[in-house]
């Protein structure tokens, strides 16, 4: 079949959880014999390869606007789409991207929507930001022909709000062993003996709350920060004044070496996941991959994702006890990053992922479509209390 995959920055995958995806089920997917496009922008260097582990790369431009970067860059896929032979499925990702689903379905190409996580509750954006996301979500429902949620919490929340039933196809995860450490010591660090937390800076992903409890906590490992956020400069410096107090922590920004990331991941102490609205996470995904005991943000995704083994904060305060309790045994936390590693192999296999997108471009091709039971859909009445009672609410369990 010809695959089109719209809407991120593209592969090679150097920036989030949407390109890792593309990547990792794009060249699984050309491996089964089939022509997969993916939509590009241009990479950090300037780089435009043609194809990438044999998928096709389509280059186009974005403006450089944090409301209009991805939209652009989606709206101009869609034009370049619709003056091309059609192709037999196409996967669009980010609920924000619906506007341009018709558009794409003009050429008689069916469309998936990858609806991700709640993005109208992330802080960075404004009133109408938020207004113009939930737009989008209900846009999604009634234009595509199949909506994927990557998590139980996300098919939930669609299933509440617009009674819609979603396809659920998670991420997946490598497993990381033998992994090198050559590359820590320009950052001053020893395998085993270091916290590691890797983010955008934005609210929901609570890197404050992350610097915050570590900064009061007595604990010997230095915190290693990875991450920016072009367009949140006031968060950002706000987390670089606290950090800038503490000389333990490390602020090493964004770390686009794969390789270096990898290391990081695979030889932390612990992995410090603040991430509260996007459903099921790569990063996390990824330090369970590399076997790395993990503290959470306690929200239902992230119990869903680490299981029983996981420990978890929803509060600065609650960080400084897990620290203190993982430096102090060291059985414990390779206990915990083995059980982190099984579980992440036995539940989020990337070969598993890919026959599920692949299953679906064959139902989508053959003609199967939500349209017909979600035309006209719109929102029911509640549905803030409803997504708050869904999501992102901290959880009344124990930390443990």
């Amino acid at each position: 079949m010809r695959i089109a995959m719209v809407g991120t920055r593209g592969v090679p995958a150097a920036y989030g959880g949407f390109e890792t995806a593309i990547e990792e089920i794009g060249q699984r997917l050309v491996a089964r014999g089939h022509e997969v496009t993916v939509y590009c922008r241009v990479g950090k260097n300037g780089e435009k390869p043609a194809t990438h582990l044999g998928m096709k790369l389509v280059y186009l431009p974005a403006m450089k606007k944090k409301t209009l970067e991805t939209l652009s860059h989606t709206a101009l896929s869609a034009l370049h789409m619709m003056g091309t032979k059609g192709h037999d499925a196409a996967f669009v990702f980010n609920a924000a991207n619906a506007p341009f689903v018709p558009m794409i379905k003009a050429r008689r190409t069916p469309v998936a929507v990858h609806v991700d996580g709640l993005e109208w509750k992330r802080g960075k954006w404004g009133k109408w930001g938020k207004r113009y996301y939930r737009m989008a979500e209900e846009f999604a429902v009634r234009t595509g022909d199949a909506l994927i949620s990557d998590a139980q919490g996300i098919a939930d929340y669609y299933e509440a709000e617009f009674g819609v039933p979603t396809e659920l196809l998670t991420y997946g995860a490598n497993r990381l062993t033998d992994v090198a450490t050559d590359k820590l010591a320009k950052h001053g660090l020893e395998a085993g003996k270091f916290h590691v937390a890797v983010a955008r800076f934005e609210p929901e992903n609570h890197v404050d709350v992350i610097v915050e409890g570590y900064t009061a906590s007595k604990a010997q490992y230095p915190l290693v920060v990875v991450g920016s956020a072009p367009y949140a400069e006031e968060y950002t410096d706000r987390i670089a004044k606290m950090a800038a107090a503490d000389p333990r922590i490390k602020m090493l920004g964004g770390v686009w070496d794969q390789d270096e990331l990898n290391q990081l991941y695979a030889h932390a102490r612990t992995y410090i996941h603040g991430h509260s609205v996007g459903g099921t996470n790569p990063s996390l995904l990824r330090a369970m991959g590399a076997g790395t005991a993990v503290i959470a943000f306690d929200v239902n995704f992230n119990r869903e994702v680490a299981g029983p083994e996981g420990m978890f904060f929803s509060e600065a305060t609650q960080l400084a006890p897990h620290l203190h309790e993982i430096e102090a045994d060291t059985w414990r936390y390779l206990a915990i990053g083995q059980a982190m590693q099984d579980r992440a192999i036995k539940n989020y296999n990337w070969d598993d992922v890919t026959l599920g997108y692949e299953a679906l471009a064959i139902k989508l091709a053959a003609g199967d479509s939500i349209h017909g039971i979600a035309k006209g859909r719109r929102r029911k009445k509640g549905w803030q209390t409803t997504a708050d009672a869904l999501l992102p609410a901290k959880s009344s369990a124990s930390t443990r």
